[in-house]
């Protein structure tokens, strides 16, 4: 099995950036997002096997040693490899520092494979459409939508979580940061 550790926008940032691929269904360009039935996200890391109640555990330990940290989405950015449209959040210490714990944490994981979330390999973004699926002109559609509506925001990265990359994603446990 697959997992992944995520970390979570405050509800009112993942209410705008879940508009933005609602609107990508609605002009009935690509679904294939909505479909894995996961919520606005950055991946901070991927397993390809883990003892779940155990990671849980460490999971709540390193949340109640990190604070809530602010998220400036900035920009829009694509993986043309993937055809994966995203929102990417303005950089900054606090995010890498939490991202390199959490790999240090957990390193007794296996990581093999995921070297895209990685310490020093990391490209932080929330998924908004994935169109690898669909007809080669979507991506291109979905993306000027999505540059037309975009809007820069500010919210904070409230929780983290650990879910089994299954279609649809399976949530497993969602842990508040400390504040």
């Amino acid at each position: 099995m697959q997992y992944a550790i995520e970390l979570y926008f405050d509800k009112e940032t993942e209410k705008k950036l879940f508009a933005l691929a609602q609107r990508v269904a609605e002009e009935n360009l690509s679904t294939k997002f909505l479909e894995w039935k996961t919520r606005p996200h950055l991946t901070l890391a991927c397993y390809n096997d883990i003892d779940e109640q155990k990671c849980i555990e460490q999971l709540r330990l390193f949340a109640q040693n990190h604070k809530v940290i602010p998220a400036h989405i900035g920009s829009i950015g694509m993986f043309n490899d993937t055809k994966t449209i995203f929102a990417s959040p303005v950089m900054n210490r606090k995010m890498y520092q939490l991202q390199a714990e959490l790999h240090e944490c957990l390193k007794e994981y296996d990581t093999t494979g995921w070297e895209w979330y990685r310490p020093d390999n990391w490209v932080p973004h929330c998924t908004l459409a994935l169109t690898r699926e669909d007809e080669d002109d979507v991506f291109y559609r979905a993306s000027e939508l999505i540059l037309r509506e975009f809007k820069k925001m500010s919210g904070e990265f409230v929780s983290i979580g650990l879910g089994k990359i299954t279609s649809p994603v399976s949530e497993l446990c969602t842990i508040e940061l400390g504040n």
